[in-house]
């Protein structure tokens, strides 16, 4: 019987999909598609172990896959041959407990669905970001998203507890203890946590919730350049100090893009600039005067000129709104045609003078190009996404030059070049450009400690040559 036949008995027609597999097998930004022998979408952990014990004796690459919403890449196969594992079907919050503050889901559970559940036991999962409709729970921890939030709350390792991981071979490791405390040997959780599926694909999580928040306040504020930009962020979170709950930024040039291609986005202020931070403050604490507090404070930046507008949302639909224009940033230059995807980070304090420097760096190289900077202010995120000249339409041959140029400046300047999207199967040959050889042969050895046969995703964070060596 062939590996397609046992897996079809295993799963049943639900579980095993051998035709209409087209939108697992192409990334989101479809830059990468190759026919799969098959996707397997297994309903428990169970069988999610059968299947990896089925492909580790058949010697079959498996790739990972949450709500394919990579943008580097990092769920999809790198060629034929190889079996889709989706999560899928695993969509069950199995429990909240709002006594301890923590949540136990299955790992196809969707970011929005998990919000609205905890929403019933006045809780909230911290974790926000453009593709909350899509993005599941497994995929999140996989990539150590970031979103707007991370600024208070971390990265998503920060709101992991515990795990349940089934092993390459189909072992199954139970470490879903909803503990903040639990200092028995390494930290194994934290070893999945970005690890993007290449060392156990994780089917169950213990997440740390927090109380829903009493009150908002949402800001939106133009800037008059973006070395101000830093020093107004720096001023913010000294006013407002844990209140803060997210600090958003983005430049004129995207803004344009937005309001020109994007239906249904109005620009709320009366003047234009060249940067802008979407300000927003949180409370779960009833009594605390928000309002005030950030009237007080923006009064006192408007007076320093370190503001040149701003508006505060008045009640929910114009604090949607504003977010609204920071999310469809991206959008935006997609519909404005080719584009370059950079995730980076920086010193905070080098956010402004970096996007700045490497303007005419990079226009050295292709002259014309343009930049549209965005991200979260509060950590040091830039996407730093570039789109062709105007007039010429295309990047050419200088893709590679353009990032290995911005990925040089923020690694010198003692930055990353992969914040919070991964490395994918994009940013793999630029991992072992730009990192110590140490660094990266201590990740071969954890690699082939727990998949010595590189069936977990081959190709990702590792060369598939790299993983076997």
């Amino acid at each position: 019987m062939t590996l397609q036949n046992e897996l079809a008995k295993l799963l049943g027609p639900k579980g095993w999909l051998s035709s209409d597999k087209e939108s697992y097998e192409t990334d989101w930004l479809k830059m990468q598609s190759h026919q799969s022998l098959g996707v397997a979408r297994p309903c428990s952990t169970a069988e999610v172990s059968s299947v990896l014990k089925l492909a580790h004796e058949a010697g079959v690459p498996v790739i990972p896959q949450g709500g394919n919403t990579s943008l580097c890449a990092g769920a999809v196969p790198e060629m034929p041959g190889h079996i889709i594992i989706s999560l899928n079907r695993m969509n069950k919050a199995t429990s909240v407990d709002p006594l301890a503050f923590s949540a136990v889901v299955e790992a196809g559970v969707v970011l929005a669905a998990l919000h609205e559940r905890v929403q019933e036991d006045n809780l909230a999962f911290p974790m926000h970001l453009g593709a909350e409709g899509s993005a599941q729970i497994g995929g999140l921890i996989s990539t150590n998203a970031g979103g707007s939030h991370a600024l208070r709350y971390g990265m998503m390792q920060d709101l992991v507890l515990g795990l349940e991981v089934v092993l390459p071979n189909g072992q199954i490791w139970n470490g879903l203890r909803p503990l903040v405390k639990d200092n028995a040997g390494y930290q194994l959780r934290r070893l999945f946590c970005g690890a993007e599926g290449t060392l156990g694909i994780i089917t169950r999580a213990a997440l740390r919730l927090h109380p829903a928040p009493v009150a908002r306040e949402t800001a939106l504020l133009a800037i008059p350049d973006l070395e101000a930009m830093v020093r107004v962020g720096a001023r913010l979170r000294h006013s407002f100090g844990e209140f803060i709950s997210a600090l958003e930024f983005f430049a004129d040039d995207g803004l344009a893009m937005v309001l020109n291609h994007v239906d249904g986005i109005k620009f709320p202020l009366e003047n234009h600039a060249p940067a802008y931070i979407l300000l927003e403050l949180s409370t779960s604490a009833p009594g605390v005067d928000l309002a005030q507090m950030m009237e007080t404070a923006l009064s006192d930046a408007f007076e320093a000129s370190l503001i040149t507008d701003g508006t505060i949302a008045a009640n929910d639909a114009q604090r949607a709104a504003m977010w609204k224009i920071r999310e469809e940033i991206p959008e935006g230059q997609r519909r404005e045609g080719p584009q370059i995807k950079h995730d980076i980070a920086v010193p905070v304090a080098s956010v402004g003078r970096f996007i700045m420097d490497m303007a005419p760096r990079l226009d050295a190289i292709l002259p014309g190009v343009r930049i549209n900077p965005f991200g979260h202010l509060g950590d040091g995120n830039i996407h730093y996404n570039l789109s062709p000249p105007e007039k010429q339409g295309e990047f050419g041959d200088h893709k590679a030059a353009l990032s290995l140029c911005i990925y040089e400046a923020a690694e010198q300047i003692g930055g990353s070049f992969a914040a919070e999207h991964g490395l994918g199967r994009t940013k793999v040959h630029f991992a072992d450009q730009l990192r110590d050889a140490s660094e990266r042969q201590m990740m071969q050895k954890i690699k082939f400690a727990l998949d010595p046969q590189s069936q977990l995703n081959p190709g990702v964070i590792l060369t598939a040559t790299q993983s076997q060596e």
